[in-house]
Formats: C-alpha cells, structure tokens, sequence
C-alpha cells in the first residue's frame, strides 16, 4: 500500500515538473512577442488573445490542475490520463489531448459525475454521447508549483472502496479565511447537474444551509460563459446577493475561475439606479429594527403584510389595470388648435396614438404624438403670409403646445405609485375600486409614508413595474443571466419584474425556506416562484448534503428544524466529525480551575472565546438576538481581543478573524467556530420563525459550536448524542485569561 502510494506520489510529481516546464517554455516564448500597439483590427485581436494567454499560463503555473482521469472510449485503442484544471491550456506541440483540459469541458464532466463501479461510462460532447471506461479517478492539491497531496478516489486496478470521499472530508476539514473560496476540485455529483443544466431556464435551488449552493450559482455563471460563449457575455450578466459585505465575501470566487465583469448588487441598489431613485440607509435600518428588534418578537405575518402585499402578483394586475386606464385615456378631449385658424383634429391625433405608435410603451408613444404634432406645427408655421404672422404664430404655438402636452397623464412611476394609493389628487376617471383592492392597513400605511417621502424596499418592484409598463426597457438590451441568492427573502413580484429584464428566463434562483427568517416579505413555498413560469421554462433542484458543518453540529441544527419547524427541509450530512456541539448555562458558572468568581454573561462569552482562540481558528463569530446586544458585547469585548469586528449591516467588506453580529445578519456567511450567545427561552420564542432563527445561526459554524444561554433552553433545542452540557477542561486558560479573571 505504501509503495503504490509512493509510486503514485513520484508519477505526480514527474508530470507536475514537465507541465511546469512546458508551461514556463510557452510563457517565455509569448511574453517574447513585442506587445503590438498598433490599429490594425487583426493584429489587436492576435495581441488579446496572446496577452489572455499570457495571463491564463501565469495563473496557472502556480496550480495547474488538480484531477486526474484515465479513461479509454469505445472506438479508443488505449486510455488517456487527462489533468483537469481550472484554465484550459493546449500543448505547443500537436497531440490528442491537451496539457490541462478546463473543467467546464465536456469530458471534464466524467470527472465529477463519476460514481464508481465497472460500468462503462458516458459524457455528452458536441459530436454525440461518448461512452468509455474509467480506470482511474485522483485528486491532487498543488500550492505554488509544490505538489502536497495525493488522493485516488477511485481506482479500477485497486481492491479498495468504489469511491472513496477521503479527499473531499480533507478539503473540507480546512479552516475558512475571510472569502468564499471556489469548489471546482470538490464538486459533487448533484451540484455538476445543476452548473451544466441548460441556459434558458429559470432553475430554481433549494439548498440546505452548507450545502455550496451560492458556490454553485457562481460556478454555474463560469460554464455558462465556457459553454455559450458565442451567446452570452459577462458583462450581460447580474449576481443579486443580500447585502453589501455578502457581495464582497463572494468576490474572490470568479476571479479564481478566470471570470470578470460581471455585475455584483442588492436588488435595492440596481432597481434605485433604474428608477433614478434614493432609497435612505436608514429605511433599510428601521425595517430590520421592526422585525428583529421589537419586544415581543416578530409581528404577526399574513398576507396583508406590507412586503407579502407588496410582493405579490395581485398588486400587479392593480397596476397593470391602472395603467391600461391611464393609455387608453391619454389623448386630451378636443382637437388642437396652436393659433386661431390652424386645426389638428382630435381623431389625427388619435390615428397616431392608437394606430402609428401602438407598439410602443405609453411614455413613449405620447412622446412620439407630441413630436409629430410639433412637425405639423412646423410645416403649417411655413405657411405663414408674412413674417409678422410667423413671428406671432410661434409665440401663440409654443405656449399652446406646452399647454397641450400638460393635459396628457404624467408618467412618472412615482406618482403614479402615488395615485394608486391615493396619497395625492387623481384624475377623475382613475379606476374607484383600486383602494378597495388593496389592504387596508398596507393602504393606511403607504400613504402616510409616500406622503413623507419615505420609499421601502418593499415599494421598489412596484415602481419597477410601473417603470417598465411606461418605458419598456430603455436600455434596449437586457442580461443574458440572472443569479439571484437568498431567493426565499424575494418576492414573487421582485422574480416577475426582473424576468423583464433576462433573456429567455435564464434565472439560477437558489436559497432555502428553513433560512426564510425573513418571511414579512420572502416567499413561503417555492411554488410561489414556479408559479410565475411555464413548466417548459423552469426547473427545481434540491441539494440535501451539507459540506459545511460537521455531523454533530448539522445533526444538532436538524433537531431544531424537526422539532421548533416541523420542517421535511433536513440536511445529509458528509461523514465529518468533529467536537460536540456544547450547551453551557450561565448559572453553572466556570470551573475553579478556569476561573473564581467571575460569572455572567460576558465573562462566559470572553472564556469560550478564550477556549477557542487555542485551535487556530481563522474565523470565529459571536452571534447575538439583536444589533444592540451585539454592540454591548463589542464594547465589552473590544479592549481585550485583536482583530475583532462589529457587523452592523452598514459594512461592504467582511474582514473575518473575531465578528461580533446579530444572528439574522450572519445568514449567507460561515466561520470556523461561532458561538450563539443568549440561546434561551428569553431571546428565542416557541414560534417557528425563532427556531429558523436559531437554525440559522448554528448553521454558520465549519467546526465548532458553542450555546450559551441564560434560564432555559428553548424546547427545541434537544441534548444529544453530539452535545455535551457545561465547560470542557479550562484549566490551561489561567495563563490567558485577562488580568483580574484568573
């Protein structure tokens, strides 16, 4: 066993030292070429592609590849050794296969949906389905041109396991940084279906929490951009996350599979661009302070919850209604008279509204009519007899004209908004039975803020539609394919409005109801989503294996989602063991041996941080209930820990080492090691929204997870086999512990 690892090692390593050499042989050779600075068109498409060369042979001579797959095909005399890499590379001489094949290629494909046995298998290529044998499947970890492991997941020559996960638990047993980094050595068999599913298809992903279904989103932007590259582009493409720092903790992730330009935002700062809008911090803010600050817990949820409300596609058909009034209403009564004698009449003018410019949207068309109207202006004004008469006649003209275009509707997506709820004066034949339509309470509501100028985010895809009902897309060009994450906090009418602007309904939409702990204005069931589709343009996938956590903690947060949701969402765990989850009560107090005296709260959440700051954790986040106990506990904890964070939801950048947050701002990140401060029946209810909350914050843990709580555990919260209660051994933390709490 040892020799075959032995040869095995040397084999790698000998390919590793003529790949380097080949590729350090062709990087000379280009960067040799003088850089051509001219303007001949071809000479500048030959330098691009020599300079996007230069730098694909530069990134990969740090870490070439990291798969190997023998496999012969039916019609083949022998099997081939393909190296599969994140850049694709050909040799400089002709051969039949290349240095590094990309892992968005077709027969790359056999690398990660392999499963084992001595069955042939198959890929599709262009040419047709290839079908063949695997003889062998290894993975290989290479860091700066050093090759350090090893790893045959499957081997036909061997007597050892079919598929062997030893390589994937290794990877992922190691500690996190403060960016998501790429899976494309690791990717697993369900998550390669989902990167490769067809483009023109609104995929809609549940994942449970750790089951690497942002990483997939953004593998998935990677192959597309490979596959149809003649189709797509990526700067027509869009990644709506749920905040600011998310977008940053995701940055790294493209730029390490060789992708750029492709635009990264919040759905409230893209939609404010489009409408040309501000939407204050503040409001964000005030909306979070509401649902997870209140006393008492979160408010009551209906369907006549401003943001359900809002969200839904009933307010769009009020819209739509709305809209359909206001065109078919548009040309003033009368005909146009610019000066006496000069008459446009009335049914001209509506021959061009309903007829000439139909097709286009009603702002427009009226700016169409208008613009021809001042032509017919024109061509009567050069009819004037004298240059008195011309003179007067322009006067009386323009005023006339400003006078008339006055009397048209304003379309204006705001105060359109604006009459819908009527929060200012309405035409006379506005539709009577729109503020009936719509909840009394949301009404009351919306009024008293559009009246104070206050806009939510709740009101943007409402504007948004009235925007596009108005304008259609003024931009004429719309996004080849939409990434949207944490898509149970969207609106079906978010999806709806944005399906405006996507090609082909070439949506990946993934995110996971058990984390839906912003419900006031998410959906509650993907139906809700699918619904908007036809069934030939939409697909669902389900990612139940979490690679985030270890067994013991996903096993723990399972028993919260089964017991405190009633929720069938649970999570396959990959087998990766790890400490047990640990339960520890403020009132227990800390051993003598870590400490005499000091008891409460913080001196419990300093001594675990203490604990955990021993085992080289890179990551490690304190989780509080609410934004103002997480900064009581920075203030607490500031002097006496480096590095240490406070995430308040106004951040763009995520620094890792030490965060102290509000748990429903942790969704969407992870950490080595969290510790959920306050886990009691004091701070999280009975309801099922306050065990999705907990889910969630449990969830962010890699490796390790403590709860520490005050009175009572919630009932939800269960001791197990993976738990254990009170402190571990703290005996060598006298050392380490701040002066005055040994």
């Amino acid at each position: 066993m040892e020799d075959n690892f032995q040869s095995a090692y040397q084999e790698e390593e000998d390919r590793l030292n003529s790949t380097l050499t080949e590729i350090d042989t062709v990087l000379e050779r280009l960067r040799g070429i003088p850089v051509y600075t001219g303007h001949d068109y071809t000479e500048q498409a030959l330098e691009a592609s020599r300079e996007q060369r230069r730098k694909d042979l530069a990134k990969l001579r740090q870490e070439p590849y990291f798969g190997r797959l023998d496999f012969q095909g039916t019609d083949e005399d022998d099997r081939k050794a393909l190296y599969i890499g994140k850049i694709g590379v050909d040799r400089e001489q002709v051969s039949d296969r290349p240095l590094v094949i990309d892992w968005r290629a077709p027969v790359a494909s056999l690398f990660y949906s392999f499963t084992g046995g001595t069955e042939p298998a198959s890929y599709e290529a262009p040419e047709g389905l290839i079908e063949g044998l695997v003889y062998l499947k290894r993975n290989v970890v290479i860091r700066k041109q050093i090759l350090e492991r090893v790893a045959d997941t499957y081997n036909r020559d061997s007597d050892g396991p079919a598929v062997s996960d030893e390589f994937l638990v290794y990877r992922l047993g190691e500690n996190k940084d403060n960016r998501l980094r790429d899976i494309v050595s690791t990717i697993q068999e369900e998550q390669d279906k989902i990167i490769r599913a067809a483009k023109n298809t609104a995929l809609i992903i549940q994942g449970v929490a750790g089951s690497g279904k942002t990483t997939v989103a953004l593998h998935r932007l990677a192959f597309l951009l490979y596959q149809y590259k003649d189709q797509v582009s990526a700067e027509k493409m869009i990644i709506f996350a749920p905040n600011r720092m998310f977008l940053d903790y995701i940055s790294d992730v493209l730029p390490e599979l060789g992708v750029g330009n492709i635009a990264q935002s919040t759905f409230p700062d893209w939609a404010a661009d489009v409408l040309g809008v501000e939407l204050p911090e503040q409001n964000a803010a005030e909306s979070m302070n509401l649902w997870f600050e209140r006393e008492g817990g979160m408010p009551e949820i209906t369907e006549e919850t401003p943001g359900r409300f809002k969200g839904s596609t009933a307010l769009m058909g009020i819209i739509e209604s709305a809209i359909r009034l206001l065109e078919n209403g548009a040309v003033p009564e009368g005909d146009f008279s610019p000066w006496e004698g000069a008459v446009l009449r009335r049914s001209m003018i509506l021959r061009w509204h309903n007829e000439e410019y139909a097709p286009y949207p009603p702002a427009k068309r009226k700016e169409r009519v208008m613009a021809r109207i001042h032509r017919w202006i024109e061509m009567e004004l050069k009819k004037s007899p004298t240059a008195a008469a011309l003179k007067d006649r322009k006067k009386k003209s323009a005023a006339r004209e400003k006078a008339y275009s006055a009397k048209w509707p304003k379309y204006e997506p705001l105060n359109i908004y604006k009459q819908l709820f009527r929060a200012v004066k309405v035409p006379e034949d506005w539709p009577a039975e729109a503020p009936e339509l719509i909840p009394q309470g949301v009404l009351k509501m919306t009024v008293k803020d559009l009246k104070k100028g206050i806009l939510h985010e709740e009101d943007l895809p409402p504007l948004l539609y009235i925007h596009y009902l108005l304008n259609g897309n003024e931009g004429g060009s719309r996004f080849d394919h939409i990434v949207i994450d944490e898509a149970q906090d969207f609106s079906p009418f978010q999806i709806a409005v944005l399906d405006l602007y996507v090609k082909g309904h070439s949506f990946t939409i993934l995110g996971d109801l058990s984390q839906g702990i912003h419900a006031y204005k998410g959906v509650h069931a993907w139906e809700e989503m699918q619904r908007l589709f036809a069934p030939e343009n939409t697909a669902y996938h389900a990612l139940t294996r979490s690679y985030r956590s270890t067994m013991e903690i996903i096993e723990f947060a399972n028993g919260i989602l089964a017991a405190g949701v009633g929720s069938s969402l649970l999570a396959v765990p990959v087998f990766r063991s790890g400490n047990p989850v640990r339960l520890i009560s403020y009132s227990e107090g800390l051993p003598e041996a870590g400490a005499r005296g000091g008891e409460g709260r913080v001196h419990a959440v300093r001594t675990a941080l203490k604990a955990l700051s021993g085992r080289e954790y890179r990551t490690v986040a304190v989780l509080t209930r609410s934004m103002r106990e997480a900064a009581e506990l920075y203030g607490e904890l500031a002097g006496q820990f480096e590095d240490i964070h406070l995430i308040d939801g106004s951040m763009t950048e995520y620094r890792g080492g030490l965060s102290v947050l509000p748990v429903y701002l942790s969704k969407g990140l992870e950490f080595d090691a969290v510790i959920l401060a306050d886990a009691d029946s004091d701070h999280y209810g009975a309801a099922a929204w306050d065990a999705k909350l907990m889910y969630v914050g449990c969830t962010r843990a890699l490796h390790e997870l403590w709860l520490l709580y005050g009175s009572a555990l919630p009932s939800y919260v269960q001791d197990g086999d993976g738990t254990a209660s009170g402190w571990p051994d703290l005996s060598k933390l006298n050392s380490i512990l701040p002066a005055g709490q040994e």
